[in-house]
């Protein structure tokens, strides 16, 4: 498939009015991660596995339908009006939709108390063989990329990436291959979001989104040739 569209970085929509984040609340329910096939290296945090009991923090005016923690590892929290629009109308690249138990909600800036609380499903965005194209994004990695299948090293910073072409099979939620932390997903998710309404979540094209920690600012570009 090409890559005839635009695609968006997923992130959390912290200081909105829906900023929610949860706690996942069985320390010991892990499962192994994924390693890259080819040079058996970890390209993802350990499985969270059901029971999914959490612990909610409210730190908006009202619980998002898009809900991440650290609890939760891989995974993160959908609504029930979340996931019900996006298996109605076909989406693909979410796996799981394990029921999660909301033993607590904790308002933590202040607010309306909390209304009720949605139905909440663990999901997990699935690894693509959709690429990272080096050639054309501005990543700074720690150490030159070696692995051809996962395509992963260390990060610096990243000032704006691109797919490479001919590698994304038409997954709308994902984690690719030379940024496996990243959530990227379609403009049909886009649509969807945007469509339903769907709360605490932000869309930034991959070619402007940026990470970097350190201040490192964007990588050199490269000499022309002559």
């Amino acid at each position: 498939m090409t890559l005839s569209q635009h695609f968006f970085e997923l992130e959390e929509d912290t200081w909105g009015t829906h900023d929610t984040q949860f706690w996942g609340l069985e320390p010991d329910n892990s499962g192994e991660g994924p390693d890259c096939p080819r040079c058996g290296e970890p390209i993802g945090p350990l499985a969270w596995l059901p029971p999914h009991r959490v612990r909610l923090e409210l730190y908006g005016q009202g619980l998002g339908d898009f809900v991440r923690g650290p609890g939760g590892g891989n995974s993160f929290l959908i609504s029930e009006r979340f996931a019900e629009a996006f298996r109605t109308e076909g989406l693909t690249g979410l796996l799981g939709f394990h029921p999660a138990e909301v033993l607590r909600v904790q308002r933590k800036r202040k607010g309306p108390k909390p209304g009720a609380v949605p139905r909440y499903f663990a999901v997990t965005p699935c690894y693509s063989r959709a690429a990272v194209d080096e050639a054309h994004s501005r990543i700074r990695r720690v150490e030159p990329v070696t692995c051809p299948e996962c395509r992963y090293s260390g990060l610096d910073s990243i000032h704006g990436y691109t797919l490479e072409p001919g590698t994304w099979s038409g997954e709308d939620v994902f984690r690719p291959r030379g940024l496996p932390g990243s959530i990227v997903v379609s403009e049909r998710f886009a649509e969807l979001v945007q469509r339903h309404g769907l709360t605490n979540m932000k869309l930034i094209p991959t070619e402007e989104f940026v990470w970097d920690p350190l201040r490192l600012g964007p990588p050199p570009a490269p000499a022309p040739c002559v």
